[in-house]
Protein backbone atom coordinates (compact mmCIF):
# COMPACT_ATOMS: atom_id res chain seq x y z
CA UNK A 1 0.00 0.00 0.00
CA UNK A 2 2.70 2.58 0.95
CA UNK A 3 6.04 3.00 -0.49
CA UNK A 4 9.42 2.97 1.24
CA UNK A 5 9.79 5.51 3.55
CA UNK A 6 11.50 8.33 2.49
CA UNK A 7 14.72 8.03 4.96
CA UNK A 8 16.35 11.72 4.01
CA UNK A 9 16.97 14.11 7.12
CA UNK A 10 16.64 17.71 6.22
CA UNK A 11 20.62 17.66 6.60
CA UNK A 12 20.70 15.65 3.42
CA UNK A 13 21.74 12.53 5.53
CA UNK A 14 20.48 9.10 5.61
CA UNK A 15 20.22 8.93 9.09
CA UNK A 16 16.89 6.46 10.25
CA UNK A 17 13.62 8.99 10.26
CA UNK A 18 11.10 6.39 11.46
CA UNK A 19 7.47 7.01 10.49
CA UNK A 20 7.91 9.43 7.68
CA UNK A 21 6.24 9.18 4.95
CA UNK A 22 7.95 10.46 1.00
CA UNK A 23 5.83 12.96 -0.68
CA UNK A 24 3.81 10.42 -3.60
CA UNK A 25 3.22 8.09 -0.81
CA UNK A 26 -0.10 6.50 -0.67
CA UNK A 27 -1.70 5.84 2.63
CA UNK A 28 -5.53 5.85 4.02
CA UNK A 29 -7.24 8.47 6.19
CA UNK A 30 -9.86 6.52 8.32
CA UNK A 31 -12.20 7.45 10.56
CA UNK A 32 -13.85 5.02 13.35
CA UNK A 33 -17.57 4.26 14.00
CA UNK A 34 -18.42 6.70 17.04
CA UNK A 35 -18.24 4.63 19.86
CA UNK A 36 -16.80 1.67 18.30
CA UNK A 37 -13.46 0.44 16.97
CA UNK A 38 -15.32 -0.62 13.26
CA UNK A 39 -13.90 1.62 10.39
CA UNK A 40 -16.87 3.10 8.60
CA UNK A 41 -14.79 5.74 6.41
CA UNK A 42 -11.56 5.06 4.78
CA UNK A 43 -9.93 7.14 1.97
CA UNK A 44 -7.19 6.34 0.08
CA UNK A 45 -5.00 9.60 -0.19
CA UNK A 46 -1.11 10.77 -1.46
CA UNK A 47 1.47 12.22 0.84
CA UNK A 48 2.46 16.09 0.37
CA UNK A 49 4.13 16.97 3.13
CA UNK A 50 4.97 14.68 6.50
CA UNK A 51 7.25 16.23 9.23
CA UNK A 52 7.01 16.45 12.63
CA UNK A 53 4.54 19.27 13.10
CA UNK A 54 2.63 18.93 9.95
CA UNK A 55 0.85 15.74 7.75
CA UNK A 56 -0.28 17.25 4.26
CA UNK A 57 -2.52 15.15 2.09
CA UNK A 58 -4.56 15.06 -0.87
CA UNK A 59 -7.33 13.41 -1.86
CA UNK A 60 -8.27 13.27 -5.63
CA UNK A 61 -11.41 12.89 -7.65
CA UNK A 62 -12.09 9.57 -8.67
CA UNK A 63 -10.66 7.83 -5.61
CA UNK A 64 -12.54 4.50 -4.28
CA UNK A 65 -13.59 5.47 -0.11
CA UNK A 66 -15.50 3.64 1.87
CA UNK A 67 -18.55 5.02 3.41
CA UNK A 68 -21.58 4.52 6.06
CA UNK A 69 -24.96 4.35 4.09
CA UNK A 70 -28.40 3.21 5.70
CA UNK A 71 -28.64 -1.32 5.54
CA UNK A 72 -30.76 -0.42 2.76
CA UNK A 73 -28.72 1.29 0.55
CA UNK A 74 -30.19 5.26 1.04
CA UNK A 75 -27.45 8.27 1.47
CA UNK A 76 -26.93 9.83 5.32
CA UNK A 77 -28.09 12.97 4.74
CA UNK A 78 -31.52 11.66 2.87
CA UNK A 79 -32.71 10.07 6.57
CA UNK A 80 -34.25 12.72 9.13
CA UNK A 81 -31.90 13.56 11.57
CA UNK A 82 -34.03 12.09 13.99
CA UNK A 83 -33.09 8.35 13.08
CA UNK A 84 -30.08 8.77 11.12
CA UNK A 85 -27.57 7.61 14.05
CA UNK A 86 -30.39 5.09 15.11
CA UNK A 87 -30.98 2.78 12.08
CA UNK A 88 -28.69 -0.02 11.00
CA UNK A 89 -26.16 0.90 8.81
CA UNK A 90 -23.22 -1.47 6.10
CA UNK A 91 -20.81 0.23 4.11
CA UNK A 92 -20.58 0.62 0.60
CA UNK A 93 -17.36 1.44 -2.12
CA UNK A 94 -17.91 4.78 -4.24
CA UNK A 95 -16.27 7.28 -6.13
CA UNK A 96 -15.04 10.16 -4.44
CA UNK A 97 -16.42 13.25 -5.91
CA UNK A 98 -15.68 17.13 -6.58
CA UNK A 99 -11.96 18.17 -7.64
CA UNK A 100 -10.32 16.62 -4.83
CA UNK A 101 -9.50 17.98 -1.25
CA UNK A 102 -6.49 19.22 0.43
CA UNK A 103 -5.91 18.06 4.14
CA UNK A 104 -4.13 19.24 7.27
CA UNK A 105 -3.61 17.74 10.39
CA UNK A 106 -1.08 18.56 13.12
CA UNK A 107 -0.09 16.28 15.99
CA UNK A 108 -2.12 16.09 18.55
CA UNK A 109 -4.43 18.70 17.57
CA UNK A 110 -8.35 17.86 18.05
CA UNK A 111 -8.94 18.83 14.14
CA UNK A 112 -8.17 19.12 10.50
CA UNK A 113 -8.29 21.34 7.88
CA UNK A 114 -9.68 20.55 4.43
CA UNK A 115 -8.96 23.08 1.31
CA UNK A 116 -11.97 22.96 -1.40
CA UNK A 117 -11.99 24.14 -4.80
CA UNK A 118 -14.37 24.43 -7.72
CA UNK A 119 -13.45 22.68 -11.01
CA UNK A 120 -11.55 24.92 -12.83
CA UNK A 121 -9.76 25.64 -8.93
CA UNK A 122 -10.86 28.39 -7.60
CA UNK A 123 -10.64 28.22 -4.18
CA UNK A 124 -13.84 27.67 -2.52
CA UNK A 125 -13.17 27.97 1.25
CA UNK A 126 -11.50 25.55 4.37
CA UNK A 127 -13.27 23.44 6.43
CA UNK A 128 -12.62 22.72 9.79
CA UNK A 129 -13.18 19.03 10.65
CA UNK A 130 -13.65 18.45 14.65
CA UNK A 131 -12.47 14.90 15.73
CA UNK A 132 -10.08 13.04 17.64
CA UNK A 133 -6.12 13.78 17.25
CA UNK A 134 -5.16 11.78 14.39
CA UNK A 135 -3.79 8.14 15.76
CA UNK A 136 -0.52 7.36 13.02
CA UNK A 137 -0.10 3.86 12.00
CA UNK A 138 1.85 1.80 9.79
CA UNK A 139 -0.45 2.50 6.46
CA UNK A 140 -2.03 6.08 7.39
CA UNK A 141 -4.12 8.02 10.42
CA UNK A 142 -7.02 7.02 11.95
CA UNK A 143 -9.49 9.49 13.50
CA UNK A 144 -12.77 9.84 15.34
CA UNK A 145 -15.21 12.31 13.98
CA UNK A 146 -17.01 14.77 16.25
CA UNK A 147 -19.84 15.75 14.10
CA UNK A 148 -18.94 19.54 14.87
CA UNK A 149 -17.44 21.83 11.90
CA UNK A 150 -16.28 25.29 11.20
CA UNK A 151 -15.85 26.75 7.57
CA UNK A 152 -14.28 29.28 6.92
CA UNK A 153 -14.49 31.41 3.32
CA UNK A 154 -11.39 33.17 1.60
CA UNK A 155 -12.97 36.88 2.99
CA UNK A 156 -12.17 35.12 6.78
CA UNK A 157 -16.05 34.98 7.47
CA UNK A 158 -16.90 31.64 9.03
CA UNK A 159 -19.48 29.75 10.86
CA UNK A 160 -20.42 26.57 12.25
CA UNK A 161 -21.43 24.03 10.31
CA UNK A 162 -23.69 20.64 11.51
CA UNK A 163 -24.84 21.70 15.13
CA UNK A 164 -27.95 20.15 14.69
CA UNK A 165 -26.01 16.69 13.95
CA UNK A 166 -23.90 17.32 16.84
CA UNK A 167 -26.83 18.00 19.42
CA UNK A 168 -28.76 15.03 17.56
CA UNK A 169 -25.36 12.92 18.34
CA UNK A 170 -25.75 13.69 21.96
CA UNK A 171 -29.52 13.09 21.93
CA UNK A 172 -28.67 9.55 20.95
CA UNK A 173 -25.71 9.12 23.04
CA UNK A 174 -23.11 8.92 20.28
CA UNK A 175 -21.42 11.99 22.99
CA UNK A 176 -21.34 11.74 26.12
CA UNK A 177 -21.68 15.26 28.06
CA UNK A 178 -17.96 15.45 28.71
CA UNK A 179 -16.63 14.64 25.57
CA UNK A 180 -19.26 17.12 24.29
CA UNK A 181 -17.55 19.93 26.12
CA UNK A 182 -14.20 18.96 25.00
CA UNK A 183 -15.12 19.07 21.55
CA UNK A 184 -17.00 23.00 22.20
CA UNK A 185 -13.85 23.98 23.24
CA UNK A 186 -11.54 22.49 20.78
CA UNK A 187 -14.03 24.60 18.45
CA UNK A 188 -13.66 27.69 20.12
CA UNK A 189 -9.83 26.91 19.71
CA UNK A 190 -10.24 26.87 16.37
CA UNK A 191 -12.18 29.78 15.89
CA UNK A 192 -9.53 31.42 17.76
CA UNK A 193 -6.67 30.59 15.74
CA UNK A 194 -9.13 31.31 12.05
CA UNK A 195 -9.82 35.16 13.94
CA UNK A 196 -5.72 35.57 14.24
CA UNK A 197 -5.23 34.43 10.53
CA UNK A 198 -2.91 31.47 11.97
CA UNK A 199 -1.49 28.80 10.31
CA UNK A 200 -2.95 26.51 7.87
CA UNK A 201 -5.05 30.12 6.52
CA UNK A 202 -2.44 31.56 5.83
CA UNK A 203 0.24 30.24 5.02
CA UNK A 204 -1.01 30.12 1.11
CA UNK A 205 -2.25 26.36 0.74
CA UNK A 206 -5.12 27.53 -2.17
CA UNK A 207 -2.53 28.13 -4.42
CA UNK A 208 -1.34 24.25 -4.23
CA UNK A 209 -1.62 21.86 -7.06
CA UNK A 210 -1.22 18.33 -7.57
CA UNK A 211 1.73 16.65 -8.93
CA UNK A 212 0.01 15.55 -12.57
CA UNK A 213 1.99 12.53 -12.47
CA UNK A 214 0.63 10.95 -9.68
CA UNK A 215 -1.59 8.02 -10.04
CA UNK A 216 -5.13 8.25 -8.35
CA UNK A 217 -4.67 5.73 -4.87
CA UNK A 218 -6.28 1.92 -5.40
CA UNK A 219 -8.57 1.11 -2.27
CA UNK A 220 -7.19 -2.24 -1.02
CA UNK A 221 -9.06 -4.94 0.32
CA UNK A 222 -8.12 -5.08 3.62
CA UNK A 223 -9.11 -0.81 4.16
CA UNK A 224 -10.08 -2.33 7.28
CA UNK A 225 -7.21 -3.88 8.87
CA UNK A 226 -6.21 -3.27 12.47
CA UNK A 227 -3.91 -0.10 12.79
CA UNK A 228 -0.61 -1.61 13.54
Amino acid sequence: MTADLDTTQPDGSNAPRPGRWAPGDHVLWRYRGNGTDEVHICRPVTVVRDEPDLLVVWLAAGTRCIKPVLADGTPLYQEPLATRYTKPRTRVAEEWFGSGVLKLARPGQPWSVWLFWEQDWQFRSWYVNLEEPLNRWSAGVDSQDHFLDISVHPDRNWYWRDEDEFAQAQADGLMPAELAARVRQAGREAVRAIRAWDPPFRDRWQDWRPDPSWPVPELPSDWDRPAV
